[in-house]
């Protein structure tokens, strides 16, 4: 058995982050929560410091099967609306969220999972989704965007022990953006896409290949958040 003082390895890392998916989904941490122990983890010099991270929790094997009386997060999304959903969403397998001329903001730093995997529909016509992820849980995008865009923000951080939130994005002149926080990051939405997108911003431009350097591609316009239309206001504390 290790000692206290022995210095930990990548395994023991990649065995801690396991244990803090398991306990995600059995509901005992919320995304950000994970997230943030997450980057405690590979921060980790010794047992000790893995020790911490697992602070408050029970082991894995001991966990008692997951049961919630709350309802999952199935539809969010507006028409003529500004709509918030955040704080505890619960995911499963699937949710949708969108809608048309309106405003979602789709924050699920504060939500519970209940698999490794969970799929987010998003379908938007004359309007703007914002979706808001923890920084260390893996995201892919896709879709098909018609007379819009949906550009991804933040640093995209692959953990093999991560949960994975699948965006399908289809919008008809709307637009989707997915936005990963680092935990460190407060703030209200605004000064959250505008640090973002100045990170985004000082990022060294690409090395050239071959012999003559080719110009950087074009980055993805910056769309800051800025005072809306007046619309009716929905604010879902699910």
């Amino acid at each position: 058995m290790a000692g206290v003082d022995e210095r930990a390895s990548d395994s023991d890392r990649e065995q801690t982050v396991a244990c803090l998916r398991d306990h995600l989904l059995a509901g005992r941490l919320t995304l950000e929560e994970f997230s943030e122990r997450v980057d405690q983890a590979y921060a980790a010099v010794s047992h000790v410091d893995l020790d911490r991270v697992r602070t408050g929790l029970l082991a894995t094997e001991r966990l008692p099967e997951p049961r919630s009386r709350r309802r999952a997060t199935r539809f969010s999304g507006g028409l003529v609306a500004h709509v918030v959903k955040r704080r505890r969403l619960r995911l499963r397998r699937w949710t949708v969220a969108g809608g048309a001329l309106c405003d979602v903001d789709l924050d699920l730093r504060q939500a519970q999972i209940q698999g490794r995997r969970t799929a987010l529909t998003v379908l938007v016509g004359l309007g703007n989704v914002d979706v808001y992820v923890p920084e260390n849980v893996s995201v892919t995008v896709s879709g098909l965007a018609v007379g819009g865009h949906r550009p991804e923000w933040g640093a995209d951080i692959e953990r093999p022990n991560s949960p994975e939130i699948s965006v399908r994005a289809i919008s008809l002149f709307g637009t989707v953006d997915v936005w990963r926080v680092p935990v460190d990051m407060p703030g209200d939405y605004g000064e959250i896409t505008r640090g973002l997108q100045a990170r985004q911003r000082e990022l060294p431009p690409q090395p050239a290949r071959g012999s003559l350097a080719e110009p950087d591609p074009p980055a993805p316009r910056c769309r800051a958040k800025r005072a809306k239309a007046p619309l009716p206001r929905i604010v879902e504390y699910t």
